[in-house]
């Protein structure tokens, strides 16, 4: 297979996944979001291209992260992969995953829907209504930025006053306002990967404080994973059309469980570690048979 990575940058993820591909006889080249090129009625046969791939081209494409832009940069962006999944082109994720998962409050209204437990939250955009959003939430909350990874851009706040502040700030900005009435987890919560419908990794995150992600501190441990828990990780990953995702669970001081987060450009490096599993040959190899199975579909329509 020609697999191509887009990414913002080269890094350890797309080497891994190169690593992998390799090892199976298969070729993976990264591609760069910003070189992406569109033509429409032109006579070059190509339809989206960077400097060193024509897209139309690959037997399939991971979506690796998708950095920041502008408006249109990222709208643009999202347009090229609907097109390629148009013709044809193999992408992980798709493109409707992909706008799900990046955006907090569709995804979680997509799993809240699939009837998921989900944290309290309200999203607004004035000031008067995110303080009274922060009363009905018990006046604690974690206040995220809608698109968003890694526990950056999170704050939490229980003093009314700060609340206020923040707030008017982030009214000034124009910004969304989103609030997640806080859940005591204890410093602990679980990140699951889902490929294909399974879940094939999982671990326990610890941290000091409230924010467990890796990126910010948080140790981790390889954990046996209940059946219900599983099939909670797997029904939010298809809420959201996910093929890959990381999906983050925790619990409250009662021992529910509550879906936080699926991540559809979900990395592994830490779980890898922490587990011992190949997740890049499991994504290369899921890929081989998604393909192998669209040649065949192919093969006898024709």
């Amino acid at each position: 297979m020609r697999i191509i990575a887009l990414s913002d940058k080269p890094g350890w993820h797309v080497d891994d996944l190169r690593r992998a591909a390799m090892s199976m006889g298969h070729s993976l080249v990264n591609c760069s979001w910003l070189a992406l090129s569109g033509r429409v009625g032109c006579d070059a046969g190509a339809v989206v291209q960077t400097d060193n791939a024509v897209l139309d081209d690959a037997d399939a494409i991971v979506v690796r992260t998708m950095p920041p832009g502008s408006l249109e940069q990222v709208v643009f962006r999202m347009d090229v992969l609907h097109r390629l999944e148009s013709r044809g082109v193999l992408l992980i994720n798709p493109p409707r995953a992909i706008e799900t998962a990046v955006d907090k409050y569709l995804a979680l209204t997509r799993m809240e829907a699939a009837g998921l437990p989900v944290p309290a939250t309200i999203v607004c955009q004035r000031h008067v209504d995110a303080m009274r959003s922060f009363d009905e939430l018990g006046g604690d909350v974690i206040v995220k930025p809608i698109f968003g990874s890694e526990g950056w851009g999170m704050t939490r706040i229980s003093d009314r006053d700060l609340a206020s502040r923040a707030f008017a700030q982030l009214e000034r900005m124009n910004s969304a306002i989103y609030l997640q009435k806080t859940i005591d987890h204890g410093g602990s919560d679980l990140r699951l990967f889902v490929l294909g419908g399974q879940v094939i990794a999982a671990m326990r995150r610890t941290a000091n404080n409230w924010r467990t992600n890796v990126a910010r501190g948080a140790t981790t441990q390889t954990i046996e994973i209940d059946p219900s828990l599983r099939a909670l990780a797997i029904s939010a990953a298809t809420a959201c059309g996910a093929i890959v995702a990381g999906v983050d669970l925790l619990h409250d001081a009662a021992g529910k469980p509550y879906v936080i987060e699926v991540n559809a450009a979900p990395g592994w490096r830490a779980l890898s570690a922490t587990t011992g599993i190949d997740i890049a040959t499991k994504i290369v190899e899921y890929a081989a048979l998604l393909r192998s199975k669209s040649q065949e579909r192919s093969h006898v329509t024709q």
